[in-house]
């Protein structure tokens, strides 16, 4: 066995050894522990005096108390980490009799007795579990035992319960006659198949360290008695120590930090809800990329857990994983709260109408297989009994209902039913990509899926669960057809209707703190994060959208944007939801705006980018403009001031107005871009976007030479300094959905929300934002931003978009610009070739040296197209783009995006050299 100090990581004096007494027919047996306050810490200074709090971690199998090394590294000084190796595993002796669950506890509990936790000088502090795998069930169970010595518990993927019906694949497979010894103990197949599930799994020594206790067969018996001692069958031997375990977790009065590793094989979201169940007070963060080892995948999540642990026993701590209204904050002014009444709903505007003018349009569906329309009296009408229907279905404060439903009337009526029956809706869209979409999905484990026959079947075979409504085709039988043959549907939503249609039931208003949505963000920057809105924060958003944007009750909208489809009823608006993919913005032909705007008569018109530069693109000169159109709004990515003085030959008569915001935050700011001038560009980098709108406060915090934003203390609203956007509002998102650490992290200075953008103010207090915080180029001469350079990049001629993005290693990375080509212009060196020409890269190089946010160019690289999310079709792909500069300038091809960033950026002097050979410029 390899000793602990062969081993990485892990510090070989945290480990010394116990000898527990023989137990009845247990013989007694040396256990090994890691403990911060071990006689060897305690020799080279560590003082037990001063320990206040005792954690005590324990693994599962096939691993050992190395899983915890993180953990102990990270320790407070008033902290005491004890993580005990079980009987026959890591470092502990090897026997020949089966030691079974109620074993094992007693096991751990002896341990504690004689390191003085229990009823020794450490006996009275209070005490924090950490577990992981089948330790949380030795873990807990102990910790149950002792209910008035436990404060609070850490949980990692874990199972407290075993299901009947659906065992893991992979449990059943360890657990199979022919398979089971020979898988755990007469090979390593087990013992590997841990860190192989890993994603990314922890590095090749951790892997080894984690395996080595566990080379030889005889070193394995242990691992294959925990696998069989799963207690599957009622009559098993450790059912009842189990049942009795879990009781006991779940009687336990104290707030869990769950970290959960969301792609795990074994432990699946099923046992996350069981563990949530038994708790009362849970934070969650929920790892969407990592599997079973979850602190290997993601080791950040051990510093989560000691924040929460600190927070939870520091006396002035202060929660900021909530909005100041609804974690009760003091010192905070509470944001505004909506008027009481029929004021105070979201569907207040809708009913108004409905009963003010109920022959009047709300919504005109346009397609291509015909044009469907509602009116506000129909539509009310369909609401309401739609509601009473889902409150007979179950649909409650609480319940959560995802929405896989297409822009339009039926999107519009299950989302305001949902609301009315007190439940909160899931709107993950396709514009995600599948696989996204059904992680958001998954992520946010809703109770009830309402979707139309496609999108009901992806759901069920990308793994989301809960109760299935389908929506559509309006004929009985090819419902029921479609609901049992391909979307394996419980209901059809006609059902829905017809029975809240015969059965009313009486709903009163939602509560302002009850939870309404659940949306996601577009996933331009990592995995898609649900962001939690209140019932308050809509009508605040609701509120400021119409005084921010000028828009009326009683006009018409064009909501060719997805996220403005839902808002024409709450306005009081008719809305004509053009005929498009949704998924993809840039489908959006002058045609199809031209029938939308007509179909309503419309005054306002809201179109992404890449929407509106299609409609551009496929104008016909002779066809008649859009007269009648007064506003022409923009969002989801920078609007060119280009591209609105083209979108003026559509609607000549149309102001244009840019929204600032994120899903997080909508709007935060707005401005005509067309007001910023010449003068305004020579001075202030990137994208100006305006003052903020009425409610709105920004700061600014103040980047590092690392290009890190300042602590709370910096916030600043000084003109030209640059850094994060920092924003405060009424109708900012409550928190994010089950990512504690992600709140935690950007909740700061409580009721504030961190953007991740990077920008600053101008002497009038206008925002420039100058892009993403994790898209900043962090150079050995300080951080830059690439909004500054890139902007001057594409007042260039020949130039449609530029990007700006950093190659080689963090802190001497170097500035790269990919630039695309206006159409019919060649910019390339030579044809095959990426990279620049001389003359065009001289005119980068200068654009970019000269001006605000200006800084040496590396390399100057040119493709024919940029890679977009596909929400917006807008955003560049950064992370995408600066592997694939990495890869093209280290020589290896260049043809896909990233695969081989990672080695490329871990050789920084061949990468260096490549620089030097097309044109690097220090």
């Amino acid at each position: 066995m390899t000793p602990l100090a062969q081993l990485p990581q892990v510090d070989p004096r945290w480990q010394h050894h116990l000898t527990l007494p023989a137990r009845g027919d247990l013989p007694g047996a040396r256990m090994a522990v890691l403990d911060t306050h071990s006689p060897a810490m305690v020799e080279a200074g560590a003082r037990p005096q001063d320990v206040r709090h005792v954690l005590v971690c324990v693994h599962g199998n096939p691993t050992w108390s190395y899983l915890w090394r993180r953990v102990l590294e990270q320790a407070p000084a008033d902290w005491r980490v004890i993580a005990v190796d079980h009987i026959g595993m890591g470092h502990s002796e090897r026997t020949s009799t089966i030691r079974r669950l109620a074993d094992r506890t007693d096991d751990l509990d002896e341990a504690l007795t004689q390191l003085g936790v229990l009823g020794g000088d450490h006996g009275e502090l209070p005490v924090s579990v950490m577990v992981h795998d089948w330790g949380g069930v030795i873990g807990l169970g102990w910790a149950s035992r002792h209910p008035d010595r436990i404060t609070s518990a850490v949980i990692t993927n874990t199972a407290l319960w075993q299901p009947d019906d659906r065992v893991p694949p992979g449990i059943r497979a360890a657990r199979a006659a022919g398979l089971h010894r020979a898988a755990t103990v007469g090979t390593p197949t087990f013992v590997h198949a841990a860190a192989w599930v890993g994603q990314p799994g922890p590095d090749r020594e951790a892997a080894a360290a984690l395996a080595s206790p566990y080379a030889r067969r005889d070193q394995r018996q242990a691992v294959g008695e925990f696998v069989a001692d799963i207690p599957l069958e009622s009559d098993h031997p450790s059912r009842h120590a189990l049942e009795a375990a879990a009781a006991g977790a779940t009687a336990l009065d104290v707030p869990a930090l769950v970290l959960w590793g969301a792609n795990d094989p074994v432990f699946t979201d099923r046992y996350l809800r069981d563990v949530l169940d038994r708790f009362e007070t849970t934070d969650v963060h929920r790892f969407g990329d990592a599997s079973h080892l979850v602190l290997e995948d993601r080791p950040e999540g051990v510093g989560y857990a000691w924040d929460w642990l600190t927070s939870r026993t520091d006396d002035d701590s202060t929660d900021t994983t909530q909005d100041p209204a609804a974690a009760g904050q003091p010192g905070q002014p509470a944001p505004e709260q909506p008027a009481a009444g029929s004021g105070g709903v979201i569907w207040s505007r809708l009913t108004e109408r409905a009963q003010r003018e109920p022959d009047a349009v709300a919504i005109v569906e346009l397609a291509d297989a015909g044009r469907r329309t509602v009116t506000f009296a129909e539509l009310e009408s369909r609401v309401a009994e739609l509601a009473s229907g889902f409150r007979q279905h179950g649909v409650c404060p609480g319940t959560r209902v995802a929405v896989l439903v297409p822009p339009g009337i039926d999107l519009t009526a299950v989302v305001y039913a949902v609301w009315r029956a007190g439940g909160s809706i899931v709107v993950a869209d396709a514009g995600l990509g599948v696989r996204p979409m059904a992680g958001a999905l998954r992520s946010a484990d809703p109770d009830l899926v309402v979707g139309i026959p496609a999108g009901l079947a992806a759901a069920r075979a990308l793994g989301v669960e809960g109760d299935r409504i389908v929506v559509r085709p309006t004929a009985p039988g090819a419902v029921a057809s479609l609901a049992e043959g391909v979307a394996d549907a419980d209901l059809s939503l006609e059902s829905v209707q017809a029975a809240g249609a015969a059965s009313p039931v009486a709903l009163a208003a939602p509560a302002t703190e009850a939870e309404a949505a659940v949306l996601f963000t577009s996933g331009a920057t990592g995995p898609p994060k649900g962001v939690v809105y209140r019932h308050r924060q809509l009508l605040a958003q609701r509120d400021v959208i119409e005084s921010a944007l000028e828009l009326r009750a009683g006009e018409s909208l064009v909501a060719a944007f997805a996220p403005f489809a839902l808002y024409g009823p709450a306005l009081g608006m008719t809305s004509a939801v053009p005929d498009m993919d949704v998924t993809s913005p840039d489908t959006l032909t002058a045609a199809a705006l031209a029938d939308a705007v007509d179909a309503v008569g419309a005054d306002v018109v809201f179109a992404s980018p890449a929407a509106l530069r299609n409609v551009v693109a496929t104008h016909d000169p002779a066809a008649p403009t859009l007269e009648g159109v007064r506003m022409v709004m923009s969002a989801g990515a920078p609007v060119p001031v280009e591209l609105l003085e083209r979108v003026r030959r559509v609607t000549p008569h149309a102001a244009t107005v840019t929204p600032y915001g994120m899903t997080e935050a909508l709007p935060l700011t707005a401005i005509d871009p067309r007001t910023v001038d010449a003068a305004d560009l020579a001075v202030h980098a990137g994208v100006c976007v305006g003052q903020p709108v009425r409610g709105v406060e920004l700061r600014i915090a103040p980047l590092d030479d690392g290009g890190e934003p300042g602590d709370d203390a910096r916030l600043t609203t000084e003109p030209g300094t640059r850094g994060e956007v920092v924003a405060r509002a009424a109708h900012v998102k409550s928190h994010y959905d089950r990512l504690w650490g992600t709140q935690r992290a950007t909740a700061h200075p409580v009721g504030w929300h961190r953007t991740g953008d990077i920008g600053h103010l101008d002497d009038r207090g206008r925002l420039w934002i100058e892009g993403r915080g994790v898209h900043t180029v962090t150079t050995d001469q300080g951080p830059v931003a690439p909004g500054g350079i890139e902007s001057r990049v594409e007042r260039l001629e020949g130039v449609q978009q530029a990007a700006v993005v950093g190659v080689g290693p963090a802190g001497g990375q170097r500035v790269v610009v990919v630039v695309r080509p206006t159409e019919g212009i060649d910019l390339r060196l030579h044809a095959a070739s990426p990279v620049a020409s001389v003359e065009f890269s001289a005119a980068v190089r200068e654009a970019a040296s000269q001006g605000p946010g200006a800084a040496p160019v590396a390399a100057v690289l040119v493709r024919d197209s940029l890679p977009v999310d596909i929400r917006h079709a807008s955003k560049i792909d950064r992370t995408a783009l600066a592997g694939w500069a990495a890869q093209t300038l280290a020589g290896d091809g260049g043809s896909s995006l990233g695969d081989r960033a990672g080695r490329l950026l871990g050789a920084p002097r061949r990468l260096l050299g490549r620089l030097d050979r097309v044109g690097f410029r220090p």
